[in-house]
This record gives C-alpha cells, sequence and structure tokens, in this order.
C-alpha cells in the first residue's frame, strides 16, 4: 500500500504532571483505585484504552485512567500517588510503548493482570515501504536501529476489534465469575467495530484523491486499510517542529496529489498546521487522532468521533 510517510524524529519536553488519577468510568465516579464496590478494578493508561475496558467490562468494573481529559498521552508523566493507586488495582490495560512513564510504573509494579495492547495485534514498523526509519524521540516511538512500531491501532476499527478480543479474554481469565458476559460484550462492540470498518470501506472506495496530510502520523494503519496516503508535518512527535525542507516537500505533495485539506488535532497546538495551509492556500479540518476526549470534540466517544472523522476524509477527499 502507497503510505509514504517521511518521518522526522523530534524531541520534546514532557509535560510533568502530578494529576491524579481521572475517573474515566460508568460504572464509578469515584476515581480510586483499589475500588471498594467489589468490582473488578482496572486502571487503563489513556482514552482508547479506558474506553475498551469499558464496554467489555461493563457494570461488572470500575475503570480509571491515568491520563486527565484533555491531556496529551505523550507527555504524561505519572505522579507518586497515581503509581501507588496503580499498584492497588486488579489489572491494568495500556499500550506498551506509547507512554514510557505508564511502562515503568507497569514493570514495577505487582499487578496480577497486565494487559498489553500492543502484543493483541500484529504492529508495523513506522516508515512501511519507503523503509524509512525514525530515530528515537523522547516519547518512547523509536527504539533500537530498525525503527520503532506504530502504536495508534486504535484509529483502525478492524485492529481495534482485534485488541478488543484478546482484553476480553484477559478479563475473563482473570474474572471468571463474569467471564460469560465479559465474552458477550466483546462480541457486541467487536461487531460494531466491524461495522465502522465496513462504513469507512464503503464511504472511502470512490474518492477523488487518496493523500491526506495529518499534524503528526497517527493515521497510517487507517491509511494502510482504506487505500489511503498519509502524509504527516510532524512525524512521530506531535509538537515537534517540521523543518524547512519538509514543509516545502508538504507544499509540493499537496499541489502534485490535488490535496484539498490540511487536518490538525484537538490535544496539540493547530499553528504549524494552519501556517502551511495558508502557506498553499488550503483548508484546515479536524482530523481527530482520539487519544483522548475533551468539550471540543466531535462527540463522546470512540464512534461518534470515528464518524466525524470519516465524514472529515470524505470531504477532504472528494468522496463521490
Amino acid at each position: 500500500m502507497n503510505i509514504r510517510r517521511r518521518l522526522m524524529s523530534g524531541t520534546a519536553v514532557a509535560a510533568a504532571t502530578a494529576l491524579g488519577l481521572g475517573a474515566l468510568s460508568a460504572c464509578s465516579s469515584s476515581g480510586a483505585a483499589g475500588d471498594s464496590s467489589g468490582k473488578y478494578d482496572v486502571v487503563a493508561s489513556f482514552y482508547p484504552m479506558a474506553f475498551l475496558a469499558e464496554r467489555i467490562g461493563g457494570s461488572h468494573v470500575h475503570v480509571t485512567s491515568l491520563t486527565q481529559p484533555g491531556q496529551e498521552p505523550h507527555d504524561l508523566e505519572i505522579s507518586a500517588r497515581q503509581t501507588a493507586r496503580l499498584q492497588e488495582s486488579d489489572a491494568v490495560l495500556y499500550l506498551k510503548g506509547l507512554q514510557p512513564s505508564v511502562d515503568e510504573a507497569v514493570a514495577q509494579s505487582g499487578i496480577r493482570t497486565k494487559i498489553d495492547a500492543a502484543s493483541l495485534t500484529t504492529l508495523r514498523e513506522y516508515g512501511g515501504e519507503t523503509g524509512d526509519h525514525p530515530e528515537g524521540d523522547d516519547h518512547g516511538h523509536g527504539h533500537e536501529a530498525g525503527g520503532g512500531k506504530d502504536l495508534h491501532v486504535w484509529l483502525d476499527p478492524v485492529k481495534y476489534a482485534e485488541v478488543a478480543e484478546g482484553v476480553g479474554a484477559a478479563f475473563a481469565k482473570a474474572d471468571p465469575d463474569h467471564a460469560a458476559d465479559y465474552r458477550k460484550n466483546t462480541e457486541a462492540l467487536v461487531g460494531k467495530l466491524n461495522d465502522l470498518g465496513t462504513r469507512y470501506e464503503t464511504g472511502l472506495r470512490n474518492t477523488r484523491n487518496k493523500v491526506f496530510i495529518t499534524t503528526h502520523a497517527s493515521f497510517g494503519y487507517l491509511a494502510e486499510r482504506y487505500g489511503l496516503t498519509e502524509e504527516a508535518i510532524n512525524g512521530l512527535d506531535p509538537e515537534s517542529e517540521p523543518s524547512a525542507a519538509r514543509v516545502k516537500d508538504l507544499q509540493q505533495t499537496a499541489k502534485a496529489d490535488g490535496v484539498t485539506t490540511v487536518f490538525y488535532e484537538t490535544l496539540v497546538s493547530d499553528r504549524t498546521a494552519k501556517t502551511l495551509a495558508r502557506d498553499a492556500h488550503l483548508r484546515t479540518d479536524v482530523l481527530d487522532p482520539l487519544e483522548g476526549i475533551t468539550d471540543t470534540s466531535r462527540g463522546s466517544d470512540y464512534f461518534q468521533v470515528m464518524e466525524a472523522n470519516l465524514k472529515a476524509l470524505q470531504k477532504a477527499l472528494g468522496a463521490k
């Protein structure tokens, strides 16, 4: 598949925070791990993991998120208080490699059930067919020589469904008293994700062009799944600054490939995207990488925002 992602390495200063666990649960609003309600207590690293835990766990789980709504998850530095609460939980659901401070805390914890979503599906190397590999950055996206793995699996409904199946199996094994409900909830969620994937496939099948520009390289799996090409301004790090050569390259790409729109996202600055769009006489719009839900999100949950992303892509690509 033609995924031309000329990725740039970048360093960014992590925003150290001392935030407590953010409650992200329809089951409980206490936000405290070690919940006394008797529910299976799950700590999730950020929104896409918390969403899975809630949908699969249903009324049997108490879910808390280490990443606050509106906080850029790549920047998370968990506090001592959060680490202590993590130790009290029954299970942790995270995406190894995306948030190094979470990886470290999980590795040092004595939690019995550690569910790494990255191990539940196949991952691709950054660079795809181009053979380009990024150097490591401060957010743990790049690893030793050979480049880093693309961890944005939740933006491909099919891969996200694979992860959901693995999470459901892990919940059923760890909390067998409610295994039947976990399996039922998993089946329902996977069905909805597959339906979403079908809508993407149908909606993006016939478009005037296939290239779209984003703030950072988060839509590679989605592009590969539906025959599109993602060009990322900032590569791996959503808050790095692109080189002048990269900006010029994107301007030329936009002209050659009939790009109409530069997409920015909700949790990081839109300044570079809007500057590029202005200089290249292009429109701007939001393509949400769904790393968190805020008041400015185009929807209140994963499915609503993904539907909004589909509409934005259809408009930008000239869906017929």
